[in-house]
């Protein structure tokens, strides 16, 4: 039987990529989304087309009964959970000095309260040998002005990797984190100008922006065996942007 990937946030951009790659490389993938059903169903026709296995399961992650739903339906279905890759996110900005706390709270939400759920229910039923991966940012080595929030929540992300690697010790399952650069995704490109954007392509030493490809052949990486002895790490991915 094929191993098993949940894939969070994978109706489009990085999560996309990855739940392609991740069924290209045998995997039965459940395809997570919060609200587009439209673009979660497209996810899933071109992993069928591709002769892969894939559903689709809608839920937010910063709801525990939706998280623990992702998690029944898959053991329902496929009866075995080996690999979970929580990559949903947002990104709204906004200055401290504002003191937003409807942008701040809901970042808080999906990216670090989402994560721990999702960490919560990974611990539980990943099989012995799996492989949990969140997602944290580059950006924390650049401290932006207006990035507070999603800042804040990327850097509780990185302090939660290692504990649970450690509370899984004796089950071979590793816990590691991928922050990439900028990315060439809707969530990325929402709301910059041309000239910010060429200006942030150019940060890194490779001047380019990222392709959601090139995350996902990094998550490829840390879910197959190839990946087993990179464990409690965050692993940037850059093109040495930070």
């Amino acid at each position: 039987m094929a191993k098993v990937a949940i894939v969070t946030g994978a109706s489009r951009g990085i999560g996309r990529s990855i739940a392609k790659r991740l069924a290209a490389d045998g995997f039965a993938v459940v395809v997570n989304f919060a609200g587009n059903t439209a673009a979660a169903d497209q996810t899933v026709e071109e992993i069928r087309k591709a002769d892969g296995e894939a559903l689709a399961v809608k839920g937010n992650v910063g709801d525990p009964t939706d998280v623990q739903n992702l998690f029944s339906k898959t053991l329902e279905t496929y009866g075995r959970i080996d690999v979970v890759v929580n990559n949903a996110g947002i990104m709204p900005l906004s200055p401290i000095a504002k003191g937003d706390l409807a942008i701040f709270d809901s970042v808080i939400s999906t990216n670090l309260r989402g994560t721990f759920l999702v960490f919560a229910q990974a611990a539980q039923h990943v099989a012995e040998g799996g492989r949990i991966i969140a997602f944290s940012s580059s950006v924390l080595a650049k401290s932006f002005p207006t990035y507070g929030p999603y800042i804040a929540s990327k850097a509780g992300v990185e302090g939660l990797v290692p504990v649970l690697a450690n509370e899984l010790r004796g089950r071979k399952i590793t816990v590691n984190a991928v922050a990439p650069g900028p990315t060439g995704t809707d969530l990325f490109l929402d709301g910059k100008t041309p000239e910010q954007i060429e200006h942030l392509s150019k940060l890194a030493p490779l001047e380019r922006l990222g392709e959601p490809e090139d995350i996902a052949n990094v998550v490829s990486f840390l879910a197959g065996p190839d990946g087993g002895w990179i464990n409690a790490q965050t692993i940037r991915v850059n093109g040495g942007f930070a």
